[in-house]
């Protein structure tokens, strides 16, 4: 019996394991680098800086891509902010109700470029402009999503589209995003719709919307008397 100690066999995960834990080994046996050859595609092999070099350059280009992506967001954020601006100074210049109306349904169809709007507004009398219904009618129609007076967005049944677009759009809307007006009571309700399922999705950020219709509920009292107001 040999009384010396017999060696550990080596596998390939304590090298890998011993790599990883000194990085700096081939910079101190440099020697070992050309013989060294790793897969890279059929038929070719490259030497292990070759391949780091490009997998750096591979994450580089990933890093690239979604900076890329942060900055279109940020652009189409900035753009949002400008026209959701005039918007608001629109509302706030605005000296009748009628104006209050056009500002809003102008800004989102031409600026916005939202293809179906629906403003209706909660009252007991017939304002002869906009679309008023009673809040009865409005909570038997919608009363869902009305409850919480949260800014929502997705897929809506057919019934409810029909009130908030009227009956020749609902068909056309896929998808809608809507903000309950409500400021020291319930005035009306403010519906975008695309003819796209996916583009108004339950995910989808809604602070522009909701920004909108927290100006919009404190600018229509003014001119809206009297609207319906429950607290």
């Amino acid at each position: 019996m040999s009384d010396q100690p017999q060696d550990t066999p080596l596998d390939a995960e304590r090298v890998a394991a011993y790599l990883r834990q000194h990085p700096e080994f081939f910079v101190d046996h440099e020697e070992l680098i050309p013989e060294l050859r790793i897969p890279h595609q059929p038929g070719a092999a490259v030497s292990l800086v070759e391949r780091q070099v490009k997998l750096l350059r591979e994450r580089n280009i990933d890093m690239r891509h979604r900076l890329s992506h942060l900055m279109d967001v940020a652009r189409d954020n900035d753009r949002l902010f400008d026209k959701t601006r005039r918007l608001v100074l629109s509302l706030l210049d605005a000296n009748s109700l009628d104006e209050v109306i056009s500002a809003v349904e102008d800004s989102l169809r031409h600026e916005f470029q939202v293809p179906f709007v629906g403003l209706t507004l909660f009252s007991e009398h017939n304002h002869g402009i906009g679309r008023s219904v009673s809040l009865a009618e409005a909570q038997q129609a919608i009363g869902g999503l009305l409850a919480g007076n949260k800014t929502l967005c997705g897929a809506l049944r057919p019934e409810e589209l029909t009130f908030l677009f009227g009956e020749q759009a609902a068909s056309q809307v896929g998808s809608a995003a809507l903000a309950v007006l409500h400021y020291q009571g319930l005035h009306g309700v403010l519906a975008i719709g695309s003819s796209d399922p996916q583009h108004y999705k339950s995910s989808l950020g809604t602070l522009f919307l909701g920004y909108i219709g927290e100006v919009l509920a404190r600018v229509l009292p003014r001119y809206a008397t009297p609207l319906r107001s429950v607290r």
